[in-house]
Formats: C-alpha cells, structure tokens, sequence
C-alpha cells in the first residue's frame, strides 16, 4: 500500500509536536531472598504496587515461573511498561522501568527496593526521546550506599 506524500508529512509535523521524553530506570538487585525471588504472584504483585507507587497506569500484566525457579513479568502501563526477570539461585533480580509523562520511576525503586531486601543494588536512569539531534543520556547511576544515604536524607 502506498502512502501519499500529503500524509507522509502531516505525520512528521505532528511527530515533531509530540513529547516523546521519557526516563528509563535500569536496576539490578543482589542478595535478595531467594524463596521472593521464585514466588511469581508475590513478584507480579510487587511489581503492580511499584507502577501505582510510580504514579503509572496499569493495562494489563503478564508473568512465567520457570521450571525449576525463576520469573519473568511485565506489566504493561498507559505510560510504557515495568518488567522483571529473577534468579532465585543467585538472589538477583534485574528490573527495568520505561515511562513516559508524569510518572516518578524513582518511586518504583524505592517500593522494589523495600521489599526485595537487597544486600547490594544499582540503579540506572536514562533520559531518552530527548529530540532530534540529541542522544539518550545518563540521568543518575548510583549503587547501594549512596542509596542509604539518600533516603536518610530525605
């Protein structure tokens, strides 16, 4: 199907109107309780609480326990998407968070953070869909103890 030019334009003026920024949080948890870490509605409910902690708009979410352990989710969000893999037997789970609009990915963190219980973790934040000619860019990478710290702070 061919597509006019007239169309092919009006869609790059609107796209160039739209606001396609968004924070992408990447986080990594370690030492955190094994039996937590292969419960897939625990981890399917803790993921859930973290998108509404973050202010997002739960759609729908889908989760797999693996045999013999581990479980992979995401839960689809108005605003992108949270998801999960778990390895039990190694106590680590990886996250990672993309949401567009008003939402706090940090509040996210803070709830996943509070429960798994981490030993250690990394947090990762990306800027993306900052515009045309600019790329993505690293907002905040922090490791635990400046996390402890931050939240004595606060």
């Amino acid at each position: 199907m061919r597509i006019p030019a007239r169309s092919l334009e009006w869609n790059r003026e609107k796209a160039a109107k739209l606001d396609t920024r968004g924070q992408h949080l990447l986080a990594e948890y370690y030492g955190c309780p094994t039996a937590l870490l292969d419960d897939e509605a625990a981890i399917e409910e803790l993921l859930n609480r973290a998108a509404v902690a973050a202010g997002a708009t739960v759609v729908a979410s889908v989760f797999h326990r693996f045999s013999p352990q581990g479980v992979s989710g995401v839960v689809v969000i108005e605003e992108s998407h949270l998801s999960v893999h778990t390895w039990p037997e190694g106590g680590y789970a990886a996250v990672d968070f993309y949401t567009c609009g008003d939402c706090s990915p940090g509040k996210a963190h803070e709830v996943l953070a509070q429960t798994l219980s981490p030993e250690r973790s990394e947090l990762l934040v990306v800027e993306r869909g900052l515009g045309p000619g600019r790329s993505i860019g690293i907002a905040e990478h922090r490791h635990t103890p400046q996390l402890a710290q931050a939240s004595n702070e606060g």
